[in-house]
Order: C-alpha cells, then sequence, then structure tokens
C-alpha cells in the first residue's frame, strides 16, 4: 500500500467549489444537480483514491476534470492553469499532461486498429516521426509487460487484463503528468487486479505521475492510495491520508463501505454484518 506522496508541495489538479447539473428529460423537466460543491486536490507524484457507490457522483468527477461533463459551477485547475472552460483545441493540447484509463478496456480501443496503430496515434498527434514513434511504441508494451509483437494484433485477441495493459500504455504514450483512473480494474478478476495495481504502483514509483483513482472498491482504493477522499450523494463527506481514514473513519457513510468489504473469514464477516446494521441503524439508513 502507498503510504506518502512523493513530492507534497502545490497540487498538480485542484477542483474547487464544483458543481455539475445534468439536463432533465424532456423541455419542462428540471434539470439534476449530481455534484454539490466538491473540493479536492491531487499532489505531483501521488494517488488520491475518490470512492463511492454506484451512482455517488465519482465517475462524474473524473469526467469534470476531462471536460466531458456539464460544469454548472466551480473552477478545475491543472498545473495552475484554469480548465473549467477550455476550448476544443485547448484540450488537445493538454492531452500531453492528461490522460485517462477507461473501466472497459476493449470498448475503450477502437477494434480495428492494431495496437501499434493505437499506441503510435497520440505520438504522431503530437509531430513525433513514425520512425521515433515505432521505437516508442515497442518501449511502450515493454513498460507495461507486453511482448513486442504485441503491436501487430488487433485488441480481441488480448486477455481483459492484457487490453487494460494497452490501455495503460496508451495513457502513458506522451508522458502525462495526471492519469484520471476511472473503475480501472473492476471489471477484472482479483489475480489480474493485483498485477495491474502493482503495474500502476511501478509506473509511478518510475515517472512520478499521478493519479486520480476512481473506485467503488475502498479495499483496492486502500491498497492503491496516499490519500482518500469519500463522496456520497455528490458530496466529499471525508478526505485525507489513506491510513487516517481507513482506521479512523469519522464519517458514517465510511464506515458502512469499510464494513461493507468482504473477508474470508466467516466469523469476521459475521462482526461485520452485525457491526454495519448497528452503523446503518445508528445514521438513520434502514436500507439492506
Amino acid at each position: 500500500m502507498s503510504t506518502a506522496s512523493n513530492a507534497p508541495g502545490t497540487p498538480l489538479l485542484e477542483v474547487h467549489d464544483l458543481h455539475v447539473t445534468f439536463p432533465g428529460k424532456g423541455w419542462r423537466a428540471a434539470g439534476r444537480e449530481v455534484l454539490h460543491g466538491v473540493d479536492l486536490d491531487v499532489r505531483p507524484g501521488e494517488t488520491l483514491g475518490l470512492v463511492g457507490e454506484s451512482g455517488s457522483g465519482k465517475t462524474t468527477i473524473g469526467r469534470a476534470v476531462l471536460g466531458l461533463a456539464p460544469i454548472a459551477s466551480g473552477r478545475v485547475l491543472l498545473a495552475g492553469e484554469d480548465i473549467t472552460d477550455t476550448g476544443r483545441r485547448r484540450r488537445r493540447a493538454l492531452a500531453r499532461d492528461l490522460q485517462v484509463v477507461f473501466q472497459d478496456p476493449y470498448t475503450s480501443l477502437n477494434p480495428s486498429l492494431l495496437v501499434g496503430d493505437t499506441l503510435a496515434e497520440p505520438l504522431l498527434g503530437q509531430g513525433v516521426t513514425p520512425r521515433d514513434a515505432r521505437a516508442r511504441v515497442a518501449g511502450l508494451l515493454d513498460r507495461v509487460g507486453l511482448p513486442r509483437d504485441a503491436a501487430t494484433r488487433l485488441p480481441r485477441e488480448f486477455s481483459g487484463g492484457q487490453r487494460q495493459r494497452v490501455a495503460i500504455a496508451r495513457a502513458l504514450a506522451v508522458g502525462p503528468r495526471l492519469v484520471v483512473c476511472d473503475e480501472p480494474v473492476s471489471a477484472l478478476d482479483l489475480t489480474t487486479q493485483e498485477t495491474v495495481l502493482e503495474l500502476l504502483l511501478e509506473i509511478q514509483r518510475d515517472s512520478g505521475v499521478s493519479y486520480l483513482f476512481i473506485s467503488h472498491d475502498l479495499a483496492v482504493v486502500r491498497y492503491l492510495s496516499h490519500r482518500v477522499a469519500v463522496i456520497h450523494d455528490g458530496r466529499i463527506v471525508e478526505n485525507g491520508p489513506t491510513r487516517d481514514v481507513v482506521e479512523h473513519a469519522r464519517d458514517p457513510y465510511t464506515r458502512r463501505l469499510l464494513l461493507s468489504a468482504p473477508v474470508a473469514d466467516p466469523d469476521e464477516q459475521r462482526i461485520r454484518r452485525e457491526r454495519l446494521a448497528a452503523v446503518r441503524g445508528a445514521s438513520g439508513d434502514v436500507a439492506a
């Protein structure tokens, strides 16, 4: 588990008082606010884990950072630059510093492109010559633990874990400073999850890249993150160093997430269920 960021100085990413409203369906329908004044930051060389249940708003934060969600108010800064309302041309230029790894690598990769072409595409878009792009593609495949002949194959020829390695390689191709990881291991089996998480940690140690790591799984976030932000109903309810949040959770919702995590020991699982029921009762939540 990561315990300290590499450089605790000025944040690389800053999100201030972020509000996002989705339009209603139909011309008379009111919009629905899904983020309510979110504040968070990611420092150079660290991982901020953003955790919450489905519908909590965590993916919307990542999409807002990437310019893919409609920001009603608030600010998003990258390396001190306000990118809240950045136009399409500037967004393309920001790709050098800001990249993303999505949950499903198969749908995020063009199925008709060879892996080598997929990895070369962002490099060529940044003005790299075809010859240098080929060399860098070979290095990227080495970096993520794939054979060099993977460049001549299509995404469907790989397993889910291998495809996610391709997606990670594509995100790393232009040397970004920040990668938004949106549930990047949730579709993988436990063994593959561990190898992909170890790969992300190794890349961070070598390159100093920062991650905004979005997940519903607090155990995964705990393993990877220096700090954790917990989101519930579009609001950050807890934010701090990973050990503090996990061992001294203050908010009932965070304690529920911790107690809901499955464990192998049946006696421990029974105790957790009893504690979870007590937490739900104390918070007035009677839902199963």
